[in-house]
């Protein structure tokens, strides 16, 4: 029987972090890396699809007292976190089979004292995927900004397709404007670059079909107006479903 392949990097990180295994410190920076990074968040969706059967059928049971003080003991990296964390993966990977590898990612849960279900499929989305494309308010039939909005890791992906350096004086501001008609600012976009913005609560429930979002051009530092746009409106455009 050949070996487990080794993971590096965020592939890595995404399997340990699929596992349940990071520690609360690495858990919270899993999970905002995944709001800022679509591609890092595909990669610990596939590892969920692709462990949660390991733990079909596999029934929870009450961990003896002292049982992880005494596999502790006997760990010859027991000095080393990390690499504690990556032989208990490695080791349940390569044992053979989904049996075994069910029985040692049950032995994980009991050790981790976490809830029985660890590994479980990404939950259903909680609304359609949304896009916008912003057109020019000069006119035009080519978008000057383009966005998508994924409502189950509530982030925006903001695209300009403005040339680098075509206004280096002004800044570009992106704003989102809800049924209330009234414009909230979202950040600075610069030109022919995408940005992640992960949406705070307050916004995020502002984000549905019909809402538009727009963009305006501004001195550095964005708009001196506190109630919206200080400058002209370059592009805007509404979100719909993809």
């Amino acid at each position: 029987m050949s070996e487990a392949p080794e993971l590096e990097g965020l592939e890595a990180l995404a399997a340990e972090h699929a596992l349940g295994v990071l520690t609360g410190a690495e858990r919270a920076e899993a999970e905002v890396r995944m709001a800022r990074d679509p591609v890092f968040a595909a990669q610990v969706d596939a590892w969920r699809i692709r462990l949660a059967p390991l733990v079909d059928g596999v029934t929870p049971v009450a961990p003896p007292a002292g049982l992880w003080e005494r596999i502790a003991r006997r760990l010859p990296a027991n000095d080393n976190p990390r690499a504690v964390r990556r032989l208990r993966f490695w080791r349940a990977a390569a044992m053979g089979g989904f049996g075994l590898a069910a029985a040692s990612l049950a032995a994980v849960v009991v050790v981790a004292n976490r809830p029985p279900t660890v590994i479980q499929a990404p939950p259903a989305q909680p609304g359609p995927l949304l896009n916008a494309s912003l057109m020019p308010q000069a006119g035009g039939v080519q978008p000057l900004f383009v966005a998508a909005y994924d409502p189950q890791r509530k982030a925006l992906i903001v695209t300009s397709l403005v040339p680098p350096g075509t206004d280096p004086l002004h800044v570009h501001q992106l704003w989102l404007i809800p049924g209330d008609g009234k414009p909230r600012s979202l950040g600075m976009v610069e030109p022919g670059t995408s940005r992640a913005m992960p949406m705070p609560e307050t916004l995020d429930r502002m984000v549905s079909e019909g809402a538009e979002l727009a963009v305006s051009v501004e001195p550095p530092g964005g708009s001196t107006d506190p109630q919206g746009p200080s400058g002209p409106i370059a592009a805007r455009g509404a979100l719909g479903r993809i």
